[in-house]
């Protein structure tokens, strides 16, 4: 198991929870890029958003629902924030996992990270 967050699925590599349910688990950013920097991923190991098969496109929406409550906790859900999506290594993607960035609690560029 050679994937960072799939070992911290599996408990092997500590993270700071802040939700997990039986799909998803949320944690804090290691090397945040904003104040609020909250990492949402998949506990099944998908590769990129490329890779999602029609069965699994329903967890896309269950990680942006987990984003919106992790955004009113954290206090940036009224002043705004950003959700990012990459796929792939020309997308930006550096894990080969899908995830969310939750990105927040500064005013962020208008372009995209």
């Amino acid at each position: 198991m050679d994937c960072v967050f799939c070992q911290i699925v599996a408990g092997k590599i500590p993270s700071t929870t802040l939700y997990q349910d039986e799909e998803v688990l949320a944690f804090w950013d290691i090397n945040p890029m904003a104040p609020t920097h909250i990492l949402i991923i998949p506990k099944k190991h998908i590769p990129s958003l490329a890779n999602i098969t029609d069965d699994e496109s329903p967890l896309i929406g269950r990680m942006a629902k987990v984003a919106n409550r992790l955004a009113k906790e954290a206090g940036v859900s009224e002043s705004g924030y950003r959700l990012v999506v990459s796929s792939g290594e020309d997308g930006g993607q550096v894990v080969p996992h899908l995830h969310m960035h939750l990105l927040g609690g500064r005013k962020l560029s208008a372009r995209p990270c």
